[in-house]
């Protein structure tokens, strides 16, 4: 019997919001609505900006990064999952495995942390809701093998590897050395494509992991059609059933397309009004995967992975709570 029914690896962000005014995104030179990668440099003085020259304090503070927020709707829906990421020795690092801890997902972190910056996401919130992101990689970008736990790995049903991991050549060595691990302890490898504009600029990384082997697949509609260089989602589908054993495409309202490596079918969408799509993939992707892992059919699992992101897309976050979650059950 597997310790863990998934386990993880990918980034590690703190979400860090603050509520601002379109003049203030005007004086630090921020595009509203846009997300930023910064530097160490510019983050320290964004924080300065806002808290010690404007005094705006942080209204929320939660755990982030794509693979994470998967792991712990994992771990809300009572699957046992393990997250591998890297954060330093610092508050932000403290708060983001207290979070991971207080979710009931296991870590790689009780190993020790270095010294350093962890990643910090800040999110800058304008009275029209709209957020506008200055995301610090950190630490999190030196992510490598050293983070693996390959014996918690070989004993799991599912590693589940976060597709913006190709951008830095460590960590895309990392999640090769975990596919690799996973394949020869017969672990089930599934990947997600992450975000369009990643597949578009890494697709030969995307190939690599394909070529060696991939069980699942999650992807939403324009991830799969840019992969795949297809005009419509229904072709695009066929294709990834060429790919990968098994699949599963989110199309927003329309619900999901799912291939078991048997039955491909198309799951009705949950309806809602969206008002924040953030973490809707993620939420998804760790719904289907504790599902199926609990012996669930895939029509069962994207059934409740839909009603559970439609949940979340009606509110402002990328997370739901274990309560919120188990009530959708």
């Amino acid at each position: 019997m597997s310790q863990f029914d998934v386990y993880g690896i990918g980034n590690a962000l703190v979400d860090t919001e603050y509520e601002v005014t379109e003049a203030f995104l005007e004086e630090a030179g921020l595009e509203k609505g846009v997300m930023t990668l910064i530097d160490a440099t510019r983050r320290h003085e964004l924080i300065h900006l806002l808290e010690e020259k404007h005094n705006h304090q942080a209204v929320e503070q939660c755990g982030g990064g794509s693979a994470a927020n998967t792991m712990v709707a994992v771990a809300h829906l009572d699957a046992k999952s393990f997250y591998s990421c890297k954060v330093a020795n610092d508050a932000i690092g403290d708060f983001f495995m207290g979070d991971l801890k207080a979710a009931g997902v296991t870590t790689n972190l009780d190993h020790g942390r270095e010294a350093g910056d962890s990643g910090q996401c800040i999110s800058m919130v304008t009275s029209d809701a709209e957020r506008s992101m200055s995301t610090h990689l950190g630490i999190s970008e030196d992510l490598s093998i050293v983070e693996l736990d390959e014996a918690a790995l070989k004993n799991s049903k599912y590693l589940y590897i976060e597709g913006y991991l190709v951008t830095s050549p460590s960590a895309m060595a990392a999640a090769r050395r975990a596919q690799d691990v996973a394949r020869q302890a017969g672990v089930k490898v599934s990947l997600t494509l992450s975000d369009p504009a990643i597949v578009e600029h890494f697709k030969a990384e995307f190939d690599e992991f394909a070529e060696h082997g991939v069980d699942l697949i999650f992807c939403n509609e324009d991830e799969a059609m840019i992969w795949t260089a297809s005009k419509t989602p229904e072709e695009a589908f066929s294709k990834l059933k060429t790919v990968s054993q098994m699949a599963v495409m989110t199309m927003g309202k329309n619900g999901s397309m799912t291939w078991d490596g048997k039955v491909e079918a198309q799951v009705a969408g949950t309806p809602t009004k969206a008002v924040d799509t953030t973490g809707a993939g993620d939420i998804f992707a760790g719904t289907f995967l504790a599902a199926i892992s609990q012996g669930q059919s895939f029509d069962e699992a994207a059934t409740l992975a839909n009603r559970v992101a439609a949940k979340l897309v009606s509110q402002f976050g990328a997370r739901l709570t274990r309560e919120e979650i188990q009530a959708l059950k």
